[in-house]
């Protein structure tokens, strides 16, 4: 086989390789993202559930930088704390570690099995869950594909005299092998796909044990650099998440490459199996950097404060109503997204104190409540006000429906910060300044209702933005569940009452009163999925059964 035939089989494989990994990253995510990014939010009240949920989601996503991206959006929003952030993308080294030793294992057999699988899933499924779960079986179905070519690929260079000469000139400059192959990793975006181009290459024999050490070393680097690129701009917090893991892989390699020489040598005589050396020595690194890293989290939180500080606070108001886009509905409408998405934004955080102060009985948490809700009023207005003015000269169909929509989405989320200011903050003041208790069943009823609203907040955002009928439908059915919730728990509370128990007695305005709240609060969150319904036409005008 010619040279240039070598090359394209080569570059095919890992193009195959990393579409492969897209594929499952795509499929899990529009399978499980919602439930993905819930529980990578809520799985951060401890070290060990942190480390938990970021080797989970990786292993899911089979991408530590979606992980990486997720998590520093939460820590961005006040969700996740900063020291915790840093466990989880020590699991989420740990899982892209795993996934590469999982992969090697020899399974490549069953490429065509999971393919067939995944076909038929993705077009026999009807629901949004069913065929990202068939894309994700035929994304790994490809990434076991690629590793069968890239062994074939490879095979041919055992006897090349040029790759035999690069490699011995690699084998002396450790440090340059080890830069070269972050190079690598940083252009794929994917620390899986180099390591799992070593592993081909070790089979051929031609890599000294010191060279895979320092060509995994590299690509754990390289591997980090992708999410620091993407949070470039984004806020300090965020920031200092994708930049801190960027240094704890950097710290890990500059103690292990000097190393490498000797720990080879001890490689060469252990009963480890040659012909998976790159993705054990992958997964020990990794291994060993978290249990190294993990008890240092809070002290590396604290020192990514000095190079990378708090931006000075902007000023309260609009960020993206660009008076220049009114000329361009389409542009114009966009920053009108962005801007309700940041109400939204507002509004999650106002329900998240909420709840806080509820669980927790701190009023401190609602310190924040009446600014928040200012805020969203003021935005909202400046939103209507900035389309009314992009419609004074009129807009065609498409524009003039997308107006009307953003429009009432952010009179929906100011009703919403409305409810939260006056009834629900109030109701949690009343609970904790009168030291009032609810009864364990109550107090759950209430609590579960909180975290689906937040959720539901959560799945309209996306909807808001994406307008995808299956999440709108999926909504809509939710709404139902609400109802049924609070019917049962008032009928509960209402029996507990009939049975005389003090603490219910206590409670009993309190409690239905929020249970009102939060049926309002989620009565309104629906509501952006009616224009995307009736569009599909999969709303009826009524509930009322037909005579």
């Amino acid at each position: 086989m010619g040279s240039m035939a070598v090359m394209i089989s080569l570059f095919g494989a890992i193009a195959l390789l990393l579409f492969g990994l897209s594929q499952v990253k795509e499929g899990v995510t529009r399978a499980f993202g919602i439930k993905l990014r819930t529980g990578l939010a809520r799985g951060t009240s401890g070290s060990l559930r942190s480390f938990a949920s970021g080797f989970v989601a990786t292993v899911a996503l089979q991408s530590s930088t979606a992980t990486a991206l997720m998590i520093a959006s939460f820590v961005e929003k006040g969700l996740v704390q900063a020291r915790m952030a840093q466990v989880v993308l020590l699991g989420a080294n740990v899982g892209t570690a795993v996934t590469a030793w999982i992969v090697s294992r020899g399974v490549d057999w069953l490429s065509p099995l999971l393919i067939l699988a995944g076909v038929i899933l993705h077009r026999s499924g009807r629901s949004s869950a069913q065929q990202g779960g068939g894309a994700a079986l035929v994304g790994i179905g490809l990434m076991l594909l690629s590793l069968h070519l890239l062994g074939i690929a490879t095979e041919p260079m055992r006897a090349s005299p040029a790759l035999a000469a690069f490699i011995g000139l690699l084998d002396g400059a450790l440090p340059v092998a080890l830069l070269f192959s972050a190079v690598l990793a940083f252009l794929s975006s994917s620390s899986l796909a180099v390591v799992v181009l070593i592993l081909s290459l070790s089979t051929t024999g031609i890599l000294s044990s010191s060279l895979m050490i320092a060509l995994v070393l590299g690509a754990n680097l390289g591997g980090a650099v992708p999410p620091v690129m993407t949070t470039l701009g984004a806020p300090a917090s965020t920031r200092r998440v994708t930049t801190g893991n960027l240094l704890v892989r950097a710290i890990g390699c500059l103690i292990a490459l000097p190393v490498a020489s000797t720990f080879a040598s001890y490689l060469q005589t252990s009963p480890i199996p040659a012909e998976n050396l790159p993705v054990d020595i992958h997964l020990a690194f990794n291994v060993a950097l978290a249990i190294l890293a993990w008890p240092l989290s809070s002290v590396l939180s604290n020192i990514m404060l000095k190079p990378i500080p708090d931006e000075p606070k902007p000023e309260s108001g609009p960020r993206f109503l660009d008076e220049k886009a009114l000329a361009t509905p389409v542009i114009a409408l966009s920053g009108a997204t962005r801007e309700v998405l940041r109400v939204g934004d507002l509004i999650e955080s106002m329900l998240i104190h909420t709840m806080d102060a509820f669980n927790r009985n701190d009023l401190d948490q609602l310190r924040d409540i009446e600014k928040l809700e200012g805020e969203v009023d003021r935005l909202q207005q400046e939103v209507k006000i900035y389309l009314s003015r992009l419609g004074a000269n009129g807009l065609d169909g498409e524009n003039g429906r997308r107006s009307i929509v953003i429009i009432d989405y952010a009179i929906n989320l100011e009703h919403i910060g409305d409810i939260i200011e006056k009834g629900l903050a109030e109701q949690v003041v009343k609970k904790v300044e009168n030291g009032l208790k609810f009864s364990e069943e109550g107090y759950q009823e209430l609590k579960s209702l909180f975290d689906l609203t937040i959720d539901n907040l959560r799945i309209a955002q996306t909807i808001f933005v994406t307008r995808n009928a299956d999440l709108a439908r999926h909504l809509v059915e939710v709404k139902v569940n609400v109802r049924h919730m609070e019917k049962r728990s008032s009928e509960r509370h209402l029996e507990r009452l009939r049975h005389g128990r003090a603490d219910s007695l206590q409670t009993s305005s309190l409690h239905l009163d929020m249970l009102r709240d939060l049926k309002r609060v989620n009565a309104h969150i629906v509501s952006v999925a009616y224009p995307i319904l009736d569009e599909s036409g999969l709303l009826s005008e009524s509930r009322l059964v037909s005579e």
